[in-house]
């Protein structure tokens, strides 16, 4: 498998600096950057005001300075240092405060008293600042000047899509989701969309795709609201396993966030792998949602979708403050992710039932694919063959055969591949 890891890293690193929101500059900047690496992808502008669902596409925000400044003009926060510092969607500002005018205005992480806090504001305008809680204490008694240079208009909401047609014109769809949206924060913002662009771009270099693939790039939340606004049911006809991709990007762990029942094909090949992959990873419920799986679980809603990531969102202490920097993410971690994707995927791929065409154990030695000598220990290598033989009885998918054999898909697909060329297995179902 080709490692992509240090482009992933490298492209992190162009993205990092860039302050996105959920409608913006940043955004549209940043999926700019996503289509070089990925020309097929198609970006649209959905306008301020529009009715998605019970929700509306609010009003464009955009920010060019920001910065505190003492008695004496100095700054005691600045914008440029890092856009956490000002809470997202802050309206503009220009006046003087005193200290106690000034404190009910700037948010901290008290637990964390040497992290800046990501604070945000989006459907209620006001302003604000974000510093970290020991240097909050240590303002004096004294006159501060408050300046935000940012802008709040009628204006739309951006998001990209990559659609990926199936080489055998199948209609049947998987669905990629991750979001752009977030400032400068590396795995909670950055990794998502690391990973699913490479993955994108490996998908569009495969010869053979069974399934139709939909990627989109979007916004968190109203995002999700809105591309499903648009196109529910077609994915409800369509969709047979979707992930939601974020926080993909450290080497502490692997998590898997179950769709609303923890029942669907996504949740059933993500546990598949992972058992095999990273046998120690977490496991969460649905109750312990938190990102987009939200939307596409949601009641009416009701898409077969699941999360893989690394440290999950909200479980890691960085998370949603300025400590989730790139030290945080490493190659090695961006290609864990990819590469347990990559193997979600070939599962999908290759998840057919199949069923035995001959009575009784088949030869398998004038076919080539048994030891023509028999001592103990020349049946190893094919122990694997026979054991996928004994449940390819038309009930099991390769998946369950998987699980039922202890044996990872990416070992069973070349002898799935090898019983088809016999003509000993066929597939039942798709």
């Amino acid at each position: 498998m080709v490692n992509f890891g240090q482009d992933m890293y490298a492209l992190c690193v162009k993205l990092f600096p860039i302050c996105r929101s959920i409608t913006g500059n940043g955004g549209r900047q940043t999926l700019q950057a996503l289509q070089e690496i990925c020309p097929s992808m198609i970006l649209h502008e959905v306008p301020t005001g529009t009715q998605v669902f019970d929700w509306t596409v609010p009003k464009e925000w955009n920010i060019r300075d920001a910065w505190i400044k003492n008695s004496k003009g100095e700054k005691i926060l600045d914008f440029q240092e890092t856009n956490l510092h000002v809470m997202g969607y802050s309206l503009p500002v220009d006046r003087k405060v005193t200290l106690a005018e000034l404190l009910p205005l700037i948010h901290t992480q008290p637990d964390q008293p040497d992290a800046v806090p990501y604070v945000t504001s989006y459907y209620k305008e006001r302003y604000g600042f974000c510093m970290t809680q020991n240097q909050k204490d240590a303002l004096p008694e004294d006159t501060y000047h408050i300046y935000i240079d940012s802008e709040l208009k009628d204006g739309s909401l951006t998001y990209g899509e990559i659609l990926i047609p199936s080489t055998e014109g199948n209609e049947d769809e998987i669905f990629l989701s991750t979001y752009v949206c977030h400032p400068s924060m590396a795995n909670n913002e950055l990794s998502g969309p690391a990973v699913t662009i490479y993955l994108a771009k490996w998908l569009l270099g495969k010869k053979h795709r069974r399934y139709n693939y939909r990627i989109i790039f979007i916004p968190e939340t109203i995002g999700a609201i809105t591309y499903l606004s648009q196109y529910l049911p077609e994915m409800k006809k369509r969709i047979r396993a979707g992930f939601n991709i974020s926080c993909v990007g450290d080497d502490r762990t692997y998590s898997y966030v179950a769709s609303r029942y923890g029942d669907t094909l996504a949740d059933k090949v993500a546990k598949n792998v992972l058992s095999f992959c990273y046998p120690e990873y977490k496991q969460y419920s649905f109750l312990q949602r938190g990102s987009d799986e939200r939307q596409y679980n949601a009641p009416g809603v009701d898409l077969p979708v699941c999360a893989v990531c690394r440290s999950k969102y909200s479980e890691y202490p960085e998370y949603h403050t300025s400590k989730d920097d790139m030290g945080l993410i490493s190659p090695s971690g961006l290609q864990g992710a990819y590469e347990v994707y990559c193997e979600i995927i070939e599962a999908l791929e290759h998840n057919y039932i199949y069923e035995i065409q001959c009575l009784c154990e088949p030869q398998l030695g004038k076919r080539g694919l048994y030891p023509t000598t028999s001592q103990k220990g020349s049946y190893d290598d094919i122990k694997s063959m026979m054991n996928f033989i004994a449940y390819a009885d038309g009930s099991n998918d390769l998946v369950d055969i998987s699980n039922r054999i202890h044996t990872p898909v990416k070992q069973l697909i070349p002898i799935a591949e090898q019983l088809s060329e016999n003509h000993l297995i066929e597939c039942v179902e798709e």
